[in-house]
């Protein structure tokens, strides 16, 4: 790797970690990283209209990978990416397999190539690693790679969630942040996470939070009404409030379900003479 590639991706893993923190310094960016960012966009609705290419082959629609059923995580990246997008996508893969949830039942995955150079033959062997590296996708339409020969359709996209990349001629690579942005079953952008390696308990969250009850069982359902996000700690966090809440429902439950049985009991009869057993005496 050359020394002004390593820079850069110096530059950028320092760009990634800093994401979330709040601004300490006032100097310019590096001219690379100029122009790349994540602007969250919340509740921003994402053009569903736009026109791509599957591994496949297949002409489809970004509307065609959302089912109005579960949420969608959505990433841009580029298969030729020396290291981040491979970080990135590994870090994603490795907390896929730790959480209980399957891909392709509670969630799905749409990557797109920021590079209107890459093949859908190319965009179709990474995704084929990433399957069989997962192992357990109820299908290969769980996680569509999609590509497109029109640069202006990717940035469609892109503008649409904030997300800023620029192409690097002096290294021929992409200059971009490792984001994921969690949409909602109809196509809404729900929330972001940063970074290349994500908690499986708060991305699990995430992808609750934006299937909108949707996706889940009822002990996921209270788990979220237990947590709520720091956005300092970037995870999911107890809310005591909320579980004095729910502690306090239940007690009251309890106590409820407790009087109803001895209100169906009734009270307990009194025992009368006539019912008391009489004790024999001897004549005389």
């Amino acid at each position: 790797m050359s020394k002004k590639r390593t820079a850069l991706l110096i530059a950028l893993l320092v760009a990634v970690a800093a994401t979330d923190a709040p601004a300490q310094r006032k100097e310019e960016a590096p001219k690379e990283l100029q122009e790349v960012g994540v602007t969250e966009k919340l509740d921003a609705e994402l053009p569903l209209d736009t026109p791509f290419v599957d591994a496949d082959g297949n002409k489809v629609t970004l509307g065609d990978m959302f089912d109005g059923t579960v949420p969608v995580i959505l990433t841009l990246n580029y298969s030729d990416c020396p290291m981040l997008c491979h970080l990135q996508l590994n870090g994603l893969l490795a907390t896929m397999k730790r959480m209980p949830w399957t891909l392709g039942e509670e969630y799905r995955i749409v990557t797109i190539s920021v590079d209107p150079l890459e093949t859908p033959e190319r965009a179709k062997l990474t995704k084929q690693k990433y399957l069989k590296n997962y192992g357990r996708a109820k299908s290969p339409a769980a996680w569509r790679f999609l590509t497109s020969r029109d640069e202006a359709k990717i940035r469609k996209v892109a503008d649409a969630v904030g997300f800023g990349y620029r192409y690097v001629p002096e290294t021929k690579e992409y200059a971009h942040a490792a984001a994921l942005m969690l949409c909602t079953p109809d196509g809404r952008v729900s929330s972001y996470r940063y970074g290349i390696e994500y908690d499986p308990q708060t991305l699990r969250l995430s992808l609750l939070e934006a299937g909108e009850g949707k996706v889940g069982s009822t002990l996921d359902q209270i788990l979220m009404f237990c947590f709520h996000y720091d956005a300092e700690s970037g995870r999911y966090g107890p809310a005591a409030f909320r579980i004095m809440q729910l502690g306090g429902g239940l007690t009251v439950l309890l106590l409820g379900g407790l009087l109803l049985v001895l209100w169906r009991r009734g009270p307990r009869p009194t025992p009368n003479e006539s019912d008391t057993p009489q004790s024999s005496t001897d004549e005389s």
